[in-house]
């Protein structure tokens, strides 16, 4: 009984120590989870308002959630009188070795996470980085996969293509298709301007403002070298490309023009025979 007494007394100490701050911790604990999870829920708001990146959205919101989380049970363990000092120390020094060990790793998240802030391509453009060009299939943490016109897959580190030069081909609505088409020096550029522009006017895809450039841009060896320059919309320029070369060489056959091909005049001269 005695011993009991003893357990019975123990406990009630206990509890009058400490019953209070578990019950306030308690509370302090509820009530942080819910502003937490009401915080997440206006971050998750401003950022869809902002239109910002499915995998930038999913991203904050997971480390928001861990770092207020993180914070919330550090409070909790000081209210209820755990030495959080060596605690916070002992965590420091680990992310320290840990972020040394995975310095490349944490170059590409950082790359990352400046990738899908500051939006320099996104999911659909077509790039040109690191010697690839491709459409963005997916921009991840920690890499951007590609997709080449050929059907391959490239996997480029983000840490590299946020510090990198990179160009986006398609960013802007609006392309200006340059070409460049030769005719023969005996052939009238007047005609070949003309013929050029009627082909030209005839595709719709073509835009009439600004009006296309048709320049004499060199004398070649063998052929007059016009260059062409139309614009279109950026969706449409391989079309208008192709097209172009394809609708100017049959133009060029029924009106007589000549598209030559690199030759040359060879003289032999006859000499003394050998004696």
């Amino acid at each position: 009984m005695e011993k009991q007494q003893t357990l019975m007394d123990g406990a009630t100490a206990l509890l009058m120590a400490y019953g209070g701050k578990l019950l306030l911790a308690l509370l302090v604990l509820l009530g942080g989870w819910w502003l937490i999870g009401r915080a997440l829920y206006f971050l998750d708001r401003g950022l869809a308002r902002s239109h910002a990146e499915k995998t930038l959205r999913t991203f904050l919101h997971s480390f928001t959630n861990i770092l207020l989380k993180g914070v919330l049970l550090v409070i909790i363990a000081s209210m209820v009188g755990v030495e959080t000092a060596s605690l916070i120390a002992l965590l420091g020094a680990a992310g320290l070795a840990v972020g040394l060990a995975l310095q490349g790793s944490l170059a590409n998240f950082a790359g990352g996470v400046l990738i899908l802030f500051f939006k320099p391509f996104k999911a659909g453009d077509e790039i040109e980085a690191q010697g690839y060009r491709g459409v963005v299939e997916e921009i991840q943490i920690f890499n951007t996969i590609l997709k080449t016109r050929d059907n391959e897959v490239v996997v480029i580190p983000n840490g590299i293509l946020s510090n990198g030069c990179l160009k986006n081909i398609f960013a802007e609505p609006t392309r200006r298709v340059d070409m460049t088409f030769s005719i023969s020096y005996e052939d009238d550029i007047l005609k070949a301007r003309q013929v050029i522009r009627q082909v030209l006017d005839a595709n719709p895809k073509v835009f009439s403002t600004p009006p296309a450039d048709i320049f004499v841009s060199a004398h070649g060896e063998s052929a007059i070298n016009l260059l062409v320059r139309p614009w279109c919309a950026s969706k449409d320029y391989w079309e208008v490309y192709f097209g172009t070369i394809e609708e100017l060489k049959l133009a060029f056959d029924r009106e007589g023009i000549t598209i030559p091909f690199p030759q040359r005049d060879v003289h032999i001269k006859a000499g003394r025979s050998p004696v």
